[in-house]
């Protein structure tokens, strides 16, 4: 993983200290609330429903076992015992005391983590595939393209002020694990004539209205990556919407001009750019891959008797690393998910005690390397296959090792109104419900690949709109109600899920779920995913079976 270097370290110290001084200020009343609002949010800082909450950096979901310790001493000592990992593959505090932070943020920066840029109208953490480098399909190591976007916008002049947030994804695998069609700028890493080239998505993104990137650059070259995305913030940034925040994100701006329109724009304004001072040279790529190199594998086989023998003896074992446990690109490893969706604990949320479980594992299991996904999961990504059962029996141990990942009880699902200002309902209290709905699970397994997003309002934090069931927290004359939608996918496939109908009472979603699974039972073919069998079948099957005895 990428290693701070003398500036790196200096940069992020000065603003540590630039911070505290600005709280002070802000605290001794000569900073308005107004000013110390703009400040605050760039360090990561919001002021949410019943405290501050602090979203730490995480670039492309990566962590060292030291960062992770470093991550559960704060916890402990700055908030209440616990963090969120988030849908961008980012930390959350929710209850860090304002004029602590400064002195929270001097202790990230000694292990080379900070807050900078994770919220407010600027380029935001730079995501990618959770299993980038380690994934058997992948074209290209995804993970030194998202460093180099990282180095480039952060602290940009140029983007500190954007219509909107602005989100980046790259990916370089064959299935799209980035999510890359709903970002803001979405980039691919493909192989022509064993040549690196990227695709270049534009305009995607959720929220108020989502919409599904469209490709505006189908082959471009390496050296190029940095100046082009320079042309397309360059025409965001002079043609975005700044008069009303709904219209400023740039899938609006990218579906008024059409495309093509857009994609004409950024060349034009790419002429200027192009082979200019941010065209990156052969050297300045190598010297970030470095920091990306395999780690010291050992030649094991892929075939473990013994492991082997385990899995036909123990179904607990074996439930868990048919759904857990991923094929790894070098022999005798895999890949290993940490479903962090046990039922009666918010989605997403971590204790410091696991935190530092979980450290003690990489540093056992993975060469001291853990990564956050867009689940708002773990991924261990190097694990000797012959260790798959002592690891499992130490996630047992800890409650790490529901065996869930990717069936409908690992639920994605936002904060929330427990937390969130803005949302209009609560989530986790109907996540729990679904979970214990669906506790079964020889059905959950026999039901197969399901997700679930579930967001407080339509900001889409839980990216309701690429769930195959989407919940959505509504007011309804000052009560909380749940829109449900069906029918979306965040990943290679990616569509946006269409609205059922009219909302549902708290108390009556895991009914409508159980419905529209029983639907899907009925009439599935095969092993066909619930995708499919919607795909199929259209919605009012669906629509039909949820509406046809319920009283709305």
């Amino acid at each position: 993983m990428y290693v701070y270097d003398e500036y790196d370290q200096k940069m992020v110290d000065e603003r540590v200290e630039q911070y505290r001084d600005q709280t002070d200020r802000f605290l001794a009343g000569t900073l308005s609330a107004e000013e110390f609002q703009h400040l605050r949010l760039r360090n990561g800082l919001y002021i949410q429903r019943l405290a501050p909450m602090l979203r730490i950096a995480v670039p492309y979901g990566m962590l060292s076992s030291t960062q992770l310790r470093k991550l559960a001493h704060i916890t402990r000592h700055y908030d209440r015992g616990y963090a969120h990992f988030t849908t961008r593959q980012n930390v959350q505090l929710n209850w860090p005391k304002l004029e602590e932070v400064p002195d929270l943020l001097a202790e990230l920066a000694t292990v080379e983590m900070h807050a900078i840029q994770t919220s407010g109208n600027c380029i935001r953490n730079v995501t990618s595939d959770q299993y980038a480098g380690v994934a058997r399909d992948e074209i290209e190591d995804s993970r030194p393209w998202a460093e180099l976007i990282r180095q480039w916008s952060t602290f940009h002049p140029e983007y500190n002020w954007l219509p909107r947030k602005f989100k980046i994804a790259v990916t370089g695998a064959e299935g799209d694990r980035a999510a890359v069609q709903v970002h803001d700028i979405g980039v691919r890493v493909l192989r022509e004539n064993g040549e690196t080239r990227f695709e270049v998505l534009a305009g995607g993104g959720l929220g108020r209205t989502p919409i599904i990137g469209p490709v505006i650059k189908q082959s471009l070259e390496p050296k190029h990556l940095l100046t082009y995305l320079e042309a397309i913030l360059r025409v965001y940034n002079r043609y975005g919407r700044r008069d009303n925040k709904y219209k400023a994100r740039i899938k609006i701006l990218v579906k008024a001009m059409t495309p093509e329109v857009f994609a004409q724009k950024v060349e034009e304004e790419w002429v200027h750019l192009k082979d200019g001072p941010e065209t990156l040279t052969q050297a300045e790529i190598d010297r970030v891959r470095k920091h990306f190199t395999a780690p010291a594998y050992e030649k094991l086989e892929d075939h473990v008797p013994a492991v082997d023998d385990l899995l036909a003896d123990n179904s607990g074992f074996g439930n868990w690393v048919k759904q857990n446990v991923k094929a790894h690109r070098q022999p005798g490893y895999v890949i290993v998910n940490l479903a962090m969706k046990q039922t009666g604990i918010a989605p997403g949320d971590v204790t410091d005690e696991q935190l530092e479980i979980i450290a003690d594992l990489a540093d056992e299991f993975s060469f001291g390397e853990v990564r956050v996904t867009h689940e708002q999961n773990v991924t261990l990504a190097d694990v000797p296959k012959k260790s798959l059962h002592d690891l499992w029996t130490k996630l047992v141990e800890a409650e790490l090792a529901s065996p869930n990942l990717g069936l409908l009880t690992d639920i994605i699902c936002c904060p929330g109104g427990d937390y969130c200002s803005l949302a209009n309902a609560k989530s986790i209290p109907v996540a729990e419900a679904i979970q214990r709905q669906f506790e079964d699970l020889d059905y959950l397994h026999d039901l197969g690949e399901l997700d679930i997003n579930i967001s407080g309002c339509m900001n889409a934090c839980g990216h309701h709109h690429v769930g195959n069931i989407g919940i959505l927290g509504v007011d309804k004359k000052g009560e909380e109600f749940y829109q449900v939608s069906i029918g979306g996918s965040g990943y290679e496939d990616a569509s946006l899920a269409k609205i059922l109908g009219p909302s549902f009472a708290q108390d009556d979603v895991p009914g409508v779920v159980q419905k529209l699974v029983d639907v899907h039972l009925e009439h599935r073919q095969g092993e066909e995913r619930f995708i499919d069998t919607y795909r199929r079948l259209g919605i009012d099957p669906y629509k039909e079976a949820v509406y046809a005895t319920w009283e709305v």
